[in-house]
Order: C-alpha cells, then structure tokens, then sequence
C-alpha cells in the first residue's frame, strides 16, 4: 500500500509512530524506506535502537509521542512531549508551500482510546497550518476504525453519520482507503480470548481501516485561510449541534437579515437541512457570511477557547 515507487533512487522519507516491536518498522525497511521512529514506550524503544545499531542509517529512532506533539505547556519539553520543529529538523525536512508536493509521510496505527479527539487535533492543525503542517502537506497514512471511517466517508443526507468531523474531513483531505484488517490481526481480549472490538450499537466495526489523508491542495482558495480556519471549523460544528434544522434557522441564529438572498446566490434550496449540504456547500457560504456585514467571528469565540482548554 505505501509502495517507495520506482527508480533507484535514494529512499524515501518515512515517519512512523508507535512501531511498538518493531514488526512493521522491518517491512517498510525491507520495501526500501528510510524510517524515523517515533516511540514513547521505553521498553520498544530500546528494541529498536538495537535494530537501528545494525543498520547503516536507514532507521532512526526518537523518544516521542505522536499524539504529543507541541503541547501548549510553557517550559521546556520532557519526552515523551515533541517539539514538532526539532523532529523535523532531526529528520531533515525542509518547510515547503502548501501547494508543493508532499514533504513527508507519516504512518501509525491510531489508538482507540480518545480516537476520536485525535482525529480533531489533527484536522485542527491541518487547517490552521500548525504542527506539522507547518511544513507542508504532510500526509498521513493511519490505521482507523472502521466506524471512524464510515463517519469520514458519509454522504449528506446520512443524518446519523454525517457530521461535522465528516464535512471538514472531505473539504480538507482526500481520503483513500488503502486496506482493511480484521481486528483478529490486532486485538484480544486478555481475561477471556475473545476479541477486544469497541462497541458501536449503530456504524460496523469489524475491521481496521488503513486510510491515506492527504491534504487538498486547493483548500485555501477563495476566503479560507489559515487565521480564519478556526472560525469556519466552529461554524461548521455548530451547524451540526441540530443537524435536521434548517439552514435559514441557522442563518437567522447568526442575525443574518438577508439569509433568502444569500441562499438564492448561493443556489441552496430554500427548505436545505444542515445535513443536507454537501462540504463545499459549508466553504461556499462562510466565504459569503465572510463578505457579510451582519456576520462576525466573535459568535464562535467562546468555542474557540473552550477547544483550546481540551485539546491542551
């Protein structure tokens, strides 16, 4: 799934949370990959510091926490925290512009513990270029429950799994599934050696998903940026706190006095549902609302600093 491609080149660039023992570290090494680990578990990181001793500077390993990234703690970072600026620098990875190629590849399988607030972390920094996307579009290649995937992939209309999480996915990454793994191949259950699936009453989960999230290239166009991201991310999860209601409740909510007009420039019927709009839909109306002079950023403030204290 992760080929290097052809050629004989030199090898390719790849960063790897978790490798744990190391059993997939030694594949992608094996498929020509020149690998940066990243381990927070002292005993596997020992491990694969003797495998990168025996090597010839193909594997590189660093005391880390993917998922501890540029904490917003002031001081000094004690491992297993990581200034994503020094990783990179480790690692020899230049910053490039947005619409450049790839500058990296990550790999990783997802804890399911608090899956779903990392899959938010990541967006979050995606879309206001912060942490490792501050070189670039980094793309990542993630092991993924499958009812994480369905959400991702849901189609507008789905009210019970299109989401919020599901319209800034498809507007901010392509999303490709690669491979799916029955969890068979990674979980048991220790007390009883049964299967240690999570429960999910209403979405399938009998697998994990291998999915490739690469970041559009186009994404800001138009009125999105960066600096305006985090307002947009807020608009659209608020949009979603009643997804069956109208968008002309919404708008009027926002006391937007010309919501008939907007719509009708923006070709959305006049009786559209939250979860009826596809994700360019939502980047086509806060690019509207952010020409508005009846909109302003400061109705998603508090949003915006209570995400801060959660993802701190």
């Amino acid at each position: 799934c992760l080929q290097r491609g052809a050629g004989p080149g030199p090898h390719p660039l790849l960063l790897e949370f978790a490798p744990g023992p190391g059993v997939v570290t030694r594949m992608l090494l094996d498929a020509g990959f020149r690998v940066v680990a990243l381990e927070s578990n002292s005993d596997f990181f020992t491990e694969l510091q003797s495998l990168e001793n025996s090597l010839d500077g193909q594997l590189k390993v660093i005391h880390g926490d993917f998922f501890r990234l540029d904490p917003l703690a002031k001081g000094a970072l004690k491992p297993p925290a990581v200034s994503s600026e020094k990783l990179f620098e480790a690692m020899g990875v230049a910053a490039v512009p947005w619409r450049a190629d790839v500058p990296l590849k990550i790999f990783g399988i997802v804890p399911q513990q608090l899956e779903r607030n990392r899959l938010w972390r990541l967006l979050f920094t995606m879309y206001e270029c912060s942490s490792i996307y501050r070189y670039g579009r980094v793309e990542l290649n993630l092991f993924i429950s499958e009812k994480e995937y369905t959400v991702l992939t849901a189609k507008p209309g789905q009210s019970k799994i299109y989401q919020a999480l599901t319209v800034l996915a498809q507007l901010g990454y392509e999303i490709e599934l690669l491979h799916k793994e029955p969890w068979s191949s990674f979980a048991t259950n220790l007390k009883n050696g049964g299967l240690a699936i999570p429960k999910t009453p209403r979405l399938p989960n009998d697998h994990l998903c291998l999915v490739r999230l690469t970041p559009q290239q186009n994404l800001f166009t138009g009125g999105l940026k960066p600096s305006n991201a985090s307002t947009f991310i807020f608009m659209v999860k608020q949009s979603f706190a009643r997804p069956k209601s109208k968008l002309t409740d919404r708008l009027n909510s926002w006391s937007l006095d010309n919501s008939d007009a907007l719509m009708k420039a923006l070709e959305i019927p006049k009786n559209a549902s939250m979860c009826n709009l596809y994700p360019e839909d939502y980047k086509r109306l806060f690019e509207a609302l952010q020409n508005s002079d009846m909109f302003a950023d400061t109705l998603f403030y508090d949003d915006v600093l209570a995400h801060t204290r959660t993802m701190n």
